[in-house]
Order: C-alpha cells, then structure tokens, then sequence
C-alpha cells in the first residue's frame, strides 16, 4: 500500500514538474527585442539604450535612392576609405522634418533635422509598428505613439512608412533647408482606401507595440 501510494505520489510531482518546465519555456524572461525610436534622443526609463544618433538615408530626387532610413551613430568608426567623392558609390545624406503646410504645432519642428534612440527591450519576443493606431491591441504593451510620415509623393525617390514620435525632438544645431531624406505626414485618400473608417486627409497616427 505504501509503495502504491508514493508511485502515485511520484508520478505527480514528475507532471507538476513538466508543467513548470513548459511554462518556463513558454515566457519571455530570456528574450529582447530591439527597435527605434524615431524622432527621439532617448529611450523609456525603463528601456536600455543602445544608442542615439541620427537619422539618415537617401537623397528625396534620387530616383535610384535606398528606401528605409538609418539612425546612425554619433561615434562612427571606418575601415579602409578615401575621402572625397569618387566613382559610382551610393549616398547617404541626413534628415529633415517638413512641416511647412502643417497647421499644428508640427510646424515647429520644419527643416529640423531628425534624432533617433536604439532600444533594447527586455522580456519581449516581437515589436510590431501598427498603423492608424495610438494605442496597442489586448496583449500587447505600448513602447511609444506617434504619426505616421514617409516621403512627398512627387518626389522622385521611394520611401517607407515611418512611425515618428508623437513629441519629438531635433537633432543639436540642426536647422537648416539642406534636404536629404524627408518626412511628411501621412493623410488618408478615399477610393481603394475604405471611407469610413478613414476619413479624407486625417493625418495618421501609429503605435510601436511589443509582446
């Protein structure tokens, strides 16, 4: 009888056990994430940051021009180069804000050059940036909101849709009508695009969510 009963006893500790295991396989604890945040110096005080820098990308008139833009570093480090321009070679320049028909207080921040923060978060698998959205969906926890910008349409070179924070800041000593990469916000056109929801030139929003 006693022998019975401690097999039995066995035998739910082991499952009780396997359940721990599963569930400690199944968290996040030993997971991070890293994403950027664009239009900002800084990260969530309860993020690490990676680092601040600056964002940079292609020429708006180029129509040969690299799409995604780059928060580079503010100590950049170099392998073999020759300065001066020479041969066929890419471009990378800087970026501005360009707020010059923006009503609100975006306008403030025109012809600013654009800062950008590398964050790493912890306890996290995936970062997903929803558009059209300030807050983020059950489950999924809010890492910054903002508007959604890309390049002007007439311009010759391609863009992507950028989630810029919502209070951004500029770079240091930064204003000037240099051009390079360029962000406007982003309005919404009925036809294709179902109306209602989305309303005719609304000004997107979007939210950078983790999980």
């Amino acid at each position: 009888m006693f022998s019975k009963m401690a097999g039995y006893v066995f035998f739910i500790l082991m499952n009780v056990v396997m359940q721990m295991k599963l569930s400690a396989g199944s968290d996040n604890s030993g997971n991070s994430v890293v994403y950027t945040r664009w239009g900002k110096k800084r990260c969530n005080s309860r993020h690490e940051l990676v680092h601040s820098g600056y964002v940079g990308g292609s020429d708006y008139k180029n129509p040969g021009a690299a799409v995604e833009p780059l928060c580079l570093p503010k100590n950049p480090q170099w392998g073999k180069f020759k300065d001066g321009k020479d041969g066929q070679k890419a471009k990378l320049l800087g970026a501005e804000y360009q707020m010059h028909t923006v009503s609100n207080y975006w306008r403030h921040y025109h012809d600013h050059d654009v800062p950008c923060a590398v964050c790493l978060v912890r306890q996290r698998s995936v970062v997903q940036m929803f558009p059209g959205r300030r807050s983020c969906y059950n489950g999924w926890k809010l890492e910054y909101s903002g508007y959604l910008m890309a390049g002007r349409p007439i311009h010759k070179a391609a863009s992507t849709y950028t989630c810029v924070d919502r209070k951004p800041d500029v770079a240091d000593g930064g204003i000037a009508n240099q051009d390079g990469y360029l962000f406007y916000q982003v309005e919404a056109i009925c036809g294709s695009l179902k109306c209602p929801p989305y309303v005719q030139g609304r000004e997107l929003v979007c939210a950078v969510c983790s999980k």
